[in-house]
């Protein structure tokens, strides 16, 4: 078994799992996992690992992320994408100021309610298995950071939009929010990620892990064997004493390591760095 961090990229028409399956039999390999699920309708890039390079997905430099949706004016689906469409409406054309304008007012700190059929959990179940049973429940508000978000095309009734985002965003709300302003129904047609944060798809080559990571390199100037043995650490023996999380270059691997009051801890040890 090999370890291995890359991005896929994933096609329209297939879950996240789907495709994750099909690497896995493409490359011979049983343990592999990804990040950040997409929408079986959604396309673009997935960050996969094979072996235990999944233990790094929470320390990557994973925001923002950027995605480019289509937006359906005057069509209603209650997953807020093509997948239940239930009614079309027939709208007169908008003043592509107007459209630009009730995209650009999204911009910024924005509060509002995550898709009923979402993965976010509820009472310990997915958002999506009580609407798919449908059983009516309250979803709490979320806030994202949309550092950017702009017009892309508008060809009526369709209109493309770029956003730049924070981690946990909810594209086919943003969608809705768009809609709403201009008075009718939408649903996305389209939906991909471009990017998320440094990582964009690359023909699945390797990713470095020592330029990849999200948490601040600490160096040890003691003995490296120390580190590679998991022996206790001293704090004083770091150029960043401060509580945090670090990594450390070992050579051909990594550590990660936890300050707190209590001493310092390892959270990953001797990890490959490709």
């Amino acid at each position: 078994m090999s370890s291995k961090l890359f991005v896929a990229y994933k096609p329209t028409g297939i879950s996240s799992n789907q495709l994750l399956g099909r690497i896995k039999r493409r490359y011979g390999e049983k343990k592999a996992g990804y990040s950040g699920t997409l929408d079986p309708f959604a396309k673009g890039v997935l960050i996969v690992a094979f072996g235990n390079h999944g233990r790094l997905f929470r320390f990557l430099n994973k925001t923002p992320k950027r995605y480019r949706a289509t937006l359906w004016l005057g069509a209603y689906s209650p997953t807020l994408d093509i997948e239940q469409i239930e009614q079309i409406d027939t709208l007169t054309p908008f003043c592509e100021d107007v459209v630009r304008e009730a995209i650009l007012s999204l911009k910024g700190e924005l509060t509002y309610l995550p898709p009923k059929y979402s993965a976010k959990r509820l009472n310990g179940k997915r958002a999506y298995e009580f609407a798919r049973a449908g059983i009516d429940v309250e979803l709490k508000s979320v806030t994202s950071t949309v550092y950017d978000i702009h017009l892309v095309h508008y060809c009526h009734p369709f209109v493309t939009f770029e956003a730049t985002v924070s981690e946990g965003s909810y594209i086919r709300s943003f969608g809705e929010l768009i809609a709403d302003k201009l008075g009718c129904n939408g649903a996305l047609s389209a939906l991909e990620r471009l990017n998320e944060g440094q990582f964009f798809y690359n023909s699945e080559r390797p990713i470095d892990i020592k330029t990849a990571l999200g948490i601040p390199k600490n160096c040890y100037n003691g003995d490296t064997k120390s580190v590679l043995l998991g022996q206790p650490l001293c704090r004083e023996n770091f150029e960043i004493q401060a509580n945090g999380t670090y990594w450390i270059d070992n050579g051909q691997t990594i550590s990660i390591l936890e300050f707190s009051d209590d001493g310092i801890t390892y959270i990953l040890n001797k990890v490959d760095a490709c």
